[in-house]
C-alpha cells in the first residue's frame, strides 16, 4: 500500500474501520490519510527533540506523535474537523526533520498533506480562496507566472522605495508590509529568456539531462538557474528545457491541493519523458524532492503510474548527480568564509547532506565553518512565512543567530524560499553577510563569470 489512500478499505482486513464514509462531511474521491503509515508510529518520543513547533510551545499536540494521534482519531471518526485540528496541522512547517529520526519509516510529510487535502475539500480551509487562486489559476501557467512578475518588478523598480521612504505601508494592514519585505527580488530577465531549450557542452557530450527551470525559480532566481545550467555544461552535460514544463506542484501537494498538484506531475511526466535522458536534475530542493514523489501522488492513476515511476528514477537533486558523476574538480580559489544552510527538503526528505558538502570542501580556498543546527527550519516552509509570519520569525531568528555567531562571509542555501528568508533575516539583523546558491559558488571555483550574489 502506497503512501496515500483514496480507496475504502474492507472491515475484515482492516479492523479500525479507516473508511471514506467515516469522514465527516468529505466528498468521495479525496486522499485519505494511509492506515499503514498512521499505525507505523510507536509514540516513542525521538521526534519531539527536531520538531520546530514541539519546541516553540511543548505541546504534545504540536508534535508528529501528537498529530499522528489526531490524524487516527480523525481517520476513525472519533474526531471531527475542529478548528483545533485545523490550526495543528496549518501549525506544521511538514520540514520533515521528524522523519530523519524516526525509527519506524514513518512518512508523517505525506500524512499532513492528506489531512491538509481533506480539510480543503471539505470547504474549511481558512485559505482556501487564496491557494484556490494561487494553485489551480496562477500557478499552473507560466504566462500568468510571469505577467505577475512583470508587474511585480515595475513595482519593485520604480515604486517601492518612494512607498517605503514616505511610510506609506505604516497605513497599512501588517500582513501587506510583510509580504511587501518577504517577496524576492523579480529578476530582470527570466530564465526562459536567457537559457535555451537545447543547451550543448564545448566538448564530447556525456550526459544528456533535463532541466527544471521551476516556477518562482524562473521569474525570481533566475541567475541560480543561468548557474546551474553553466556548471552542468561545465561538466560534459546536453541540457535540454522543456519548453512545455510546468510548475512541479510541490506548493500545492504540501498546502492540500493534491487535484491541481496531480494535474501538474503529469504535464511535467509528458514534458520531461518525451526526451531521451539520463537524468532530470533540479536545483530546488523543494521541487526534486517531490518530483521523486511523483510515484505515490500517481500510483492509482491508469496510464500516468507506471511513467510517473519511470520519471521518479531519473530525478536528480543537482548535488546528488554531480558526486554521482565525479564533478569536475574547481581549480580557481575562491576566498571566502562560508557556512552551510541545510534546506529541509533536501536533507530530511531526500537525506542529501553530504553531497553538498563534498562540492563545497572542493573548491580551493573556502574557509567552511559548519552551523549549528544547520538542519533545523528556517521557517520559510513555501508560504509558511506569509500565513503563519509570527512563528516563522521566531525559528528565521534562531536560524540567524546561528550564522551570526559563525562570522562568514557567505551562507549556502540551496533551496530559493530558504534563501530569501535567512537573506530577510540577516537584513533586519542587519548583517553584512550574502546569501548564496552552492552552483554560484562551484561556478566561480570553475573559473566562469558570476555575479556572486542572491540570483537577482
Amino acid at each position: 500500500m502506497g503512501l496515500f489512500s483514496n480507496k475504502n478499505t474492507g472491515s475484515e482486513t482492516n479492523p479500525k474501520n479507516y473508511q471514506r464514509n467515516n469522514f465527516v462531511n468529505f466528498p468521495s474521491g479525496i486522499e485519505i490519510p494511509n492506515e499503514e503509515t498512521i499505525i507505523n508510529c510507536i509514540h516513542c518520543g525521538m521526534c519531539l527533540s527536531v520538531c520546530p513547533t514541539y519546541q516553540l510551545t511543548a505541546l504534545e499536540k504540536s508534535s508528529p506523535r501528537g498529530r499522528i494521534r489526531l490524524i487516527k482519531n480523525v481517520a476513525e471518526g472519533n474526531l471531527s474537523l475542529t478548528p483545533s485540528f485545523i490550526n495543528e496541522m496549518d501549525f506544521c512547517l511538514d520540514c520533515q526533520a521528524c522523519q530523519t529520526v524516526c525509527p519506524a519509516g514513518v512518512k508523517f510529510g505525506q500524512l499532513v498533506e492528506a489531512s491538509r487535502d481533506q480539510i480543503a475539500e471539505a470547504g474549511k480551509d481558512p485559505q482556501h480562496f487564496r491557494k484556490r487562486f494561487f494553485f489551480r489559476f496562477v500557478f499552473p501557467s507560466h504566462t500568468r507566472i510571469k505577467f505577475i512578475a512583470v508587474l511585480l518588478r515595475l513595482y519593485q523598480k520604480f515604486l517601492q522605495q518612494i512607498l517605503r521612504k514616505i511610510g506609506f505601508f505604516h497605513l497599512l494592514p501588517k500582513k501587506l508590509s510583510r509580504m511587501d519585505q518577504l517577496s524576492p527580488k523579480i529578476s530582470d530577465k527570466f530564465s526562459d529568456k536567457i537559457l535555451k531549450e537545447d543547451m550543448k557542452p564545448k566538448g564530447k557530450i556525456k550526459y544528456r539531462v533535463g532541466f527544471l527551470k521551476g516556477c518562482l525559480m524562473n521569474v525570481m532566481f533566475a541567475d541560480f538557474n543561468k548557474d546551474t545550467v553553466d556548471v552542468l555544461l561545465e561538466n560534459d552535460c546536453q541540457v535540454i528545457m522543456p519548453k512545455n514544463q510546468v510548475c512541479c506542484g510541490s506548493l500545492a501537494a504540501h498546502n492540500g491541493d493534491f487535484k491541481s498538484a496531480k494535474s501538474l506531475a503529469k504535464k511535467n511526466i509528458d514534458a520531461f519523458l518525451a526526451h531521451d535522458l539520463d537524468a532530470i536534475v533540479i536545483n530546488s530542493a523543494g521541487c526534486s524532492a517531490f518530483m521523486k514523489e511523483y510515484g505515490e501522488l500517481l500510483q492509482d492513476d491508469p496510464e500516468y503510474s507506471e511513467k510517473a515511476k519511470e520519471l521518479k528514477k531519473k530525478v536528480k537533486d543537482v548535488h546528488e548527480f554531480l558526486v554521482e558523476i565525479d564533478f569536475k574538480q574547481p581549480k580557481f580559489p575562491v576566498q571566502k568564509k562560508i557556512t552551510y544552510h541545510d534546506a529541509c527538503h533536501l536533507a530530511h526528505s531526500q537525506q542529501i547532506t553530504d553531497e553538498p558538502r563534498r562540492i563545497l570542501h572542493s573548491i580551493p580556498g573556502l574557509e567552511f565553518v559548519e552551523l549549528n543546527e544547520s538542519t533545523m527550519c528556517c521557517g520559510s516552509a513555501g508560504i509558511y512565512n506569509m500565513v503563519r509570519y509570527d512563528d516563522s520569525m521566531k525559528l528565521l531568528k534562531r536560524k540567524v543567530d546561528n550564522i551570526a555567531e559563525t562570522r562568514a562571509e557567505i551562507v549556502i542555501a540551496a533551496n530559493p524560499g530558504c534563501a530569501a528568508q535567512i537573506e530577510y533575516g540577516l537584513r533586519n539583523r542587519g548583517e553584512n553577510i550574502k546569501v548564496m546558491n552552492p552552483m554560484t559558488l562551484l561556478k566561480m571555483g570553475y573559473g566562469l563569470s558570476s555575479n556572486g550574489g542572491n540570483g537577482k
